[in-house]
């Protein structure tokens, strides 16, 4: 089962990352109002950037990752999805020491 970590841009500009092992079921809760609870009255959603992961272990250590950024960080991060590579790396190496 493959898992997708994601930002998502709020209608009032602010970005949401999550993790979903269904993102097309999770946009759609998240455009309902029934997504997070962050994202309930910030709504509707857009998804700014997504990234399929092999398992949860590491769409969690991304988010983790991603949530510590700035928001200038993110922004970039939506801007040039490549710098997510970057990210993954090291949460790879965070995982295998963990698991070590």
């Amino acid at each position: 089962m493959s898992w997708f970590v994601y930002i998502v841009r709020c209608a009032d500009g602010t970005l949401y990352c999550g993790i979903t092992n269904d993102l097309a079921a999770r946009m759609a809760a998240h455009s309902a109002g029934k997504g997070a609870k962050y994202t309930r009255r910030r709504g509707p959603v857009s998804l700014a950037f997504s990234r399929r992961c092999r398992d949860k272990r590491l769409a969690l250590r991304i988010e983790y990752q991603i949530k510590q950024l700035t928001r200038t960080q993110k922004d970039a991060l939506v801007a040039e999805p490549s710098r997510i590579a970057a990210i993954a790396r090291r949460a790879q190496r965070d995982l295998r020491a963990a698991l070590a």
